[in-house]
C-alpha cells in the first residue's frame, strides 16, 4: 500500500489567467493519486512581476480554488501564530522571509507543506502541466522515497521525453537500470514530492540567506526582501549534507512536467489548446527532451522583448530619472 499524499498546489491571483485552464487540468491528473488536494491561495502582494494582475485577479482565484470539488482551501496566514509554527517546523524558529529578492513566493511554500494533513506531500506551482498521465506515478515516487534514503525529493521527468532519453536543457545524471530517471544536485521549486519527516530529519533547521549582489540591488530597486530564492537555499542545503533529488518517468505511460518560462497574448491564447496537447501527448518533435514550453508551441518574441526591456539596468535608470 502506498502511503497517503496530500497535492499541494500553489495558487496567488497574478495566476488566475493561467489557472483557469491549468487547475483544472492538474486537478484531472492527480486527483485519483492523492488523499488531500490542498490549495494555498497567496493574497500577500509583493512588488515586481509577481504582482502583475493582483488587482485583476484576486477575488476570481478564491472562487476558482472554491470551485474544486473536495478540496481544503487556506488562504496563506502570514499571523504571528502560523508564522511561528511554520519558522519551527523548518527554521528551528527562526523567522521565516515573507518573499524572496525577486517577489517571488517564499514563506507561502513552507506554509503549504506545513499545512498539509499527510506526511507526503506533492507540491506543484500553479503553472505546472503534466504529461504521460500515468496513474501509477505516485505510488512509484513514494516506493523510490522508501528504498532510497539519500532522495529529498522527486519529480516526474522534466519535458516530454526525447527518442533517445536525454535532456536538452538540464544537468542531471542519467541513473543505471530500466526505466528513465535522472539524479540532480540542486531543488527545483515547481514540482516535487517530499516526505515531511526526513525532509525535516536530513535538512535540520534551515538558515535563511541573502541573495546574491545582483538579486540585492532588484530587491532594493523594486522594495522586496533581500532574501535568496528557497530553491537555491535547499540547494545548498542538500549539497552540504549529500542528499539528491531524483527526477524519473516512471511505468508507461509515465509522467513528465511541461512548464511555461514567459507570459504573453500568444500564451493565453493557445493555453487552452495547449493543455490539450499536454494532456493528449501531442508534442511536436522540437519539444521533446525540454522541459519550458518552447517556440514550437507558443510565440515568446512579444514575452521577450517586454523581458529585455526590464532588465534591472533600465529599472534602475528609471529610478534615477524619476
Amino acid at each position: 500500500m502506498s502511503p497517503p499524499v496530500t497535492l499541494q498546489i500553489s495558487l496567488a491571483p497574478s495566476d488566475y489567467r493561467l489557472a483557469r485552464e491549468i487547475l483544472p487540468h492538474q486537478i484531472r491528473t492527480w486527483r485519483s493519486q492523492v488523499a488531500e488536494i490542498l490549495l494555498t491561495v497567496d493574497l500577500h502582494r509583493s512588488a515586481g512581476r509577481f504582482a502583475e494582475g493582483w488587482a485583476e485577479g484576486r477575488d476570481n482565484i478564491l472562487a476558482l480554488a472554491r470551485s474544486v470539488e473536495g478540496a481544503r482551501i487556506i488562504e496563506v496566514d502570514y499571523g504571528a501564530s502560523a508564522a511561528a509554527a511554520v519558522a519551527q517546523e523548518f527554521f528551528g524558529g527562526k523567522r521565516v522571509p515573507t518573499k524572496d529578492h525577486r517577489g517571488g513566493p517564499y514563506y507561502s511554500y513552507f506554509f503549504g507543506l506545513h499545512a498539509a494533513s499527510h506526511r507526503h506531500v506533492f507540491h506543484c506551482d500553479a503553472d505546472m502541466m503534466f504529461g504521460g498521465g500515468s496513474p501509477t506515478w505516485l505510488a512509484e515516487a513514494c516506493a523510490l522515497l522508501e528504498r532510497e534514503p539519500d532522495v529529498l525529493v522527486t519529480a516526474p521527468l522534466p519535458g516530454p521525453p526525447a527518442p533517445d532519453g536525454r535532456l536538452t536543457e538540464l544537468q542531471g545524471e542519467r541513473r543505471a537500470g530500466p526505466g528513465l530517471a535522472y539524479t540532480f544536485h540542486e531543488m527545483s521549486s515547481r514540482a516535487f514530492l517530499l516526505d515531511r519527516h526526513r525532509f525535516q530529519a536530513r535538512l535540520g533547521a534551515l538558515q535563511p540567506a541573502l541573495a546574491p549582489l545582483r538579486g540585492l540591488l532588484l530587491a532594493l530597486l523594486e522594495g522586496n526582501a533581500t532574501r535568496e530564492l528557497p530553491e537555491r537555499l535547499l540547494t545548498f542545503a542538500m549539497a552540504r549534507r549529500g542528499l539528491q533529488r531524483v527526477d524519473f518517468l516512471g511505468a508507461a505511460p509515465g509522467m513528465w512536467t511541461l512548464h511555461p518560462p514567459y507570459r504573453c497574448a500568444d500564451f493565453y491564447d493557445k493555453l487552452s489548446e495547449l493543455v490539450r496537447r499536454v494532456e493528449a501527448g501531442d508534442m511536436p518533435s522540437a519539444q521533446l527532451g525540454f522541459h519550458d514550453v518552447g517556440d514550437s508551441l507558443v510565440d515568446w518574441s512579444e514575452a521577450r522583448a517586454r523581458l529585455a526591456h526590464r532588465r534591472w539596468w533600465h529599472r534602475l535608470a528609471a529610478r534615477f530619472r524619476t
